[in-house]
């Protein structure tokens, strides 16, 4: 961890361009995203809307107003984007709220997790509350650090909004993605240098607490016992499991390409959603695979590049949560696909299907280009003040 550092305080003359690497790999993430719903969706779009292009327009509309928060966040002055913290937090708390009311809501197998929008299009607010947990968190490292006496310091008021981010969503019956804001979050605290004995008390708690949501919920732990025993629940929890592995199979090195050949992905419900990475795989292959993890590395090198060369701590930490949520979230979805990992509701970032995620993914985008802006050559010809990763003392 040694070599990993934040760089603090850069002149405004050190901003060049952004990073065409980590443009041109996030473009083609997305180009490849609506490529593939293009291929998963049209069967099902055309047996339930009459159109085959349903969701790939659909998608193409998410995605222009995504484009519209990059350019924002892609444009704005990282001091202003501070000051508009507290109202995108306020924002996102406010929408996981309003997400209990029968008549603004939508309830699907029994959660509320939606609000409607114009259209007939949704908004899930646990998309926002991943951003908002990343800017919340930066945001309050920068304060701390400045306070420049030491014993005023101290980080009990982040590690509550950060359980308060959790049980928001926690509170949506989206466990899946409630514990991966945690893992966010303990992520963050970690690469910031906190001394993680904060987080040890809210352990004891968190821990007994995980595990008795995992048992309250009977579709909960059927996923964890049809992961231990995958042929014992063939035809249920592992249904769409099965069916993934046998559509990644059939992709065998060169895939079966866009035409009728893709006879698997057809036997996956709601394939364009969190199991679209299986139909990517049928119709490109091993190739495609790995041509997609190339793209995700490159990104994942880009962005965290930006996040330790950012010209302050916020805009150092939140581009890293920003990258980490991007990422992990990818990897994850792909292992739940592949049957690595029980079977989850986490979406992958730039493919899956759904207006709040293509939406908040460009936003994060957006931030992290702009992060990107500062110039390394500069940076490394002249002397910043440094926050060491590999140290644990920078709040105490």
């Amino acid at each position: 961890m040694e070599s990993f550092t934040f760089y603090a305080n850069k002149p405004s003359e050190n901003y060049h361009k952004v990073d065409m690497l980590l443009f041109v790999s996030m473009i083609l993430l997305w180009g490849l995203g609506v490529f593939s719903i293009f291929i998963c969706s049209q069967r099902l779009g055309s047996n339930r809307f009459g159109n085959p292009y349903y969701f790939v327009n659909r998608h193409l509309i998410c995605s222009l107003a995504g484009f519209v928060l990059f350019m924002f966040f892609l444009v704005s002055d990282m001091s202003f984007v501070r000051k508009l913290v507290f109202l995108i937090v306020l924002f996102s708390i406010i929408s996981c709220i309003f997400t209990y009311f029968p008549g603004i809501s939508i309830e699907k197998n029994g959660a509320r997790r939606w609000l409607k929008m114009p259209m007939n299009f949704t908004f899930q607010p646990s998309e926002l509350m991943k951003f908002a947990l990343v800017l919340f968190v930066a945001n309050y490292f920068e304060k701390q650090e400045e306070i420049l006496d030491e014993d005023e310091k101290t980080v009990f008021p982040c590690v509550v909004g950060f359980f308060v981010f959790v049980g928001c969503v926690m509170a949506q019956k989206d466990f899946s993605t409630g514990v991966f804001l945690a893992i966010i979050g303990i992520l963050m605290f970690f690469v910031s240098g906190t001394k993680l004995r904060w987080l040890f008390p809210f352990m004891f708690v968190a821990i007994p607490a995980v595990i008795l949501l995992i048992t309250l919920e009977q579709y909960r732990m059927e996923r964890i016992i049809g992961f231990l025993r995958p042929d014992e629940f063939a035809s249920s929890v592992n249904y769409q499991t099965l069916a993934a592995k046998r559509a990644i199979s059939a992709g065998g090195f060169w895939g079966n390409g866009i035409g009728s050949g893709l006879s698997k992905i057809n036997s996956i419900p709601e394939v364009q959603a969190d199991y679209i990475f299986a139909g990517w795989s049928e119709a490109m292959g091993f190739c495609g695979v790995l041509a997609y993890f190339v793209l995700l590395c490159v990104f994942a090198w880009r962005g965290y590049l930006a996040a330790f060369n950012s010209p302050s701590r916020f805009t150092g930490y939140a581009s890293f949560g920003c990258v980490s949520i991007i990422f992990i979230q990818s990897i994850i979805n792909c292992m739940v696909v592949c049957g690595l990992l029980p079977s989850t509701g986490i979406p992958l970032p730039f493919f899956s299907l759904g207006g709040s995620s293509i939406i908040v993914t460009l936003a994060m985008c957006g931030f992290i280009l702009n992060a990107s802006r500062a110039d390394e050559g500069i940076v490394k010809e002249k002397k910043y003040e440094e926050i060491s990763l590999n140290t644990f003392s920078v709040l105490k």
